[in-house]
Parts: C-alpha cells; structure tokens; sequence
C-alpha cells in the first residue's frame, strides 16, 4: 500500500514459505490490473505473481478497474475450487442477477481494456509525481509504481488542500497523504490538480 509493487520473486518467496507453513496463499487482487501493467502489461507478467509464484486463490479485482461493481475470484488450484460453488452461496456471495456482474467482466476483457486502463491510470500518477515533485514542500520517498501516489506535505496546507479537492490523510506522523489515479483520470485532470497544489503551497 505504498505505491510499489512486490516482484514475481518476492510473491515466489511469500507462497513458498505460507506453503512450508502449511498455508495456503490468497493474492487480493484489488489493483491486479495495476500490478500486470506495471511488471510489463501481459499474460505472461500476470503468470508470473499468479501461477508461476505459487498463489492459490486470486481474486481480480473488477470495481478499481472500471466496473460498476464485481470481483472475480480465480481458483488456480482445481481442488479448492471444488467447493467454491457451495461456500459462495453459503457467505452471501451469489447475486440473483449474476449475469450483469458478467457482463462487466466480459466488457472489461475484450480487446485488452482491463490492461489499458491499468496502464493509463499508472500513467497519470507518473505524471502527477512528475508534476508535483519539485513543488517547495512536497516530498516523496519514491516515484509510484502504480497508481499511487504517498506525498508528505506541510501540515497547514493539507487541510486546505483536502478542502479544495479531497483526498485521504494516510501516516498523519509523517504529514503523509494518499493520492489516486484512476482510469479515468486525465491529463488536464493531473495539470489541474498539480496547479492547485503549487498554488496553496506557494
């Protein structure tokens, strides 16, 4: 939750000891399409944290992608998804209208849209960061790798900051905030954003 991404060794690693522990390994795939953007945008990069690392279940996030809402849980390993089926209904988890959570998915799919727009929402915080990282007063420990962005700022200007355009506070010891790209973010969105901030900071 820092804006980095782990590498498909580090993941390799995290599976391999869950595993020696006798556990088994979910990957939260909330910002999924991020993560595959950011280690090279293909199938094989998003083999290489999934399968190839060891994970056993992943769910692939939907709603952070674009969706109205849904999430897709993947079962790598057959025989856990054995029982999917049967734990999904007893949790909840089975919409009467499943086809409209599908039909998202179908939509987010073709044509490589899930990966686009992972791609330009990582964009846009690269340019955020670019934009703002020189403004007297805002520090940052590390470009982002996705979209995310940790910014600490001066204190008096968060709130004013926040009020103008709203955003989370996140290690309020350090002064540090959370910015998001998104999808849907724009380039004049970025422009205007870093703008607003050079102004309350300047």
């Amino acid at each position: 939750e820092l804006g980095t991404v782990y590498t498909p060794d580090e993941g390799a690693a995290l599976c391999d000891t869950a595993h020696r522990m006798g556990m088994l390994v979910h990957l939260d795939g909330a910002r999924l399409s991020n993560a595959t953007a950011a280690l090279g945008g293909t199938v094989a990069a998003l083999r290489s944290f999934t399968v190839d690392a060891g994970v056993d279940v992943v769910s692939f996030g939907g709603t952070k992608a674009g969706l109205l809402g849904g999430e897709a849980v993947v079962y790598l390993d057959a025989a856990l998804a054995q029982r999917a089926k049967y734990v999904r209904k007893m949790v909840n988890q089975l919409p009467s209208k499943m086809r409209f959570v599908a039909a998202q998915f179908n939509a987010l799919l073709d044509d490589d849209l899930w990966i686009k727009g992972a791609q330009h929402s990582n964009q846009m915080a690269l340019q955020l960061y670019e934009a703002t990282r020189h403004i007297p007063g805002v520090e940052f420990d590390h470009a982002p790798q996705v979209n995310s962005l940790f910014p600490q700022l001066p204190a008096d200007a968060i709130a004013a900051l926040c009020d103008w355009c709203f955003f989370w506070d996140w290690d309020i010891s350090r002064r540090q905030v959370r910015w998001m790209t998104a999808w849907d973010t724009t380039a004049d969105d970025v422009d205007r954003f870093a703008a607003g901030v050079r102004h309350l900071l300047g």
